[in-house]
């Protein structure tokens, strides 16, 4: 697994709450062209699978991520950070969050779609070690644009391939 550094500046990840909803909507509308309204986003965090978890720093909120929890991958719907917070490590820290919830034996990846136009949001991934493993063509609602469907695959390390457990007998044990 790559190794995620930490911020420069001191980031609190924390879940999302429906106060957070102002600053998330504030960073989502600078963030995209055709951004998630808040009945969007709602109506995704009603879903019993999907997450939302918000960045901190200095007590505002400066990023945000939004995913679902499937049998053996996550899956990133909306993830964003702040213009004024971007380039300090605020996305590395949540997107190693999310990575520290990957392991051999259950979720093994995590899959996202990201715009053939959003260089930026494809280089940054690609550095954490995702690669983009299928072109989705005329995928988005709002545009004819395709999408690059980007993976980050859990490498297991040595020891955990030798000393293989499953989750019944560590909790009996």
């Amino acid at each position: 697994m790559p190794q995620i550094s930490q911020a420069t500046a001191c980031v609190h990840i924390r879940w999302m709450i429906r106060r957070d909803m102002p600053a998330v909507l504030a960073i989502e509308s600078e963030s995209f062209e055709f951004s998630w309204t808040e009945d969007d986003f709602i109506r995704c965090l009603r879903q019993r699978n999907c997450i939302g978890m918000v960045a901190e720093q200095d007590g505002r909120v400066v990023g945000f991520m939004i995913y679902e929890l499937h049998k053996n991958r996550l899956h990133i719907l909306n993830f964003a950070v702040a213009a004024e917070s971007r380039r300090q490590g605020v996305g590395r820290v949540m997107v190693g969050k999310l990575l520290g919830k990957l392991t051999h034996e259950r979720r093994n990846r995590v899959m996202l779609e990201v715009r053939e136009t959003n260089l930026e949001a494809q280089l940054f991934f690609k550095q954490l070690g995702f690669r983009a493993v299928s072109v989705l063509r005329d995928y988005y609602d709002d545009s004819v644009e395709d999408a690059y469907l980007m993976q980050f695959r859990y490498r297991a390390s040595a020891e955990e391939l030798a000393d293989p457990t499953n989750r019944i007998s560590r909790l009996a044990g």
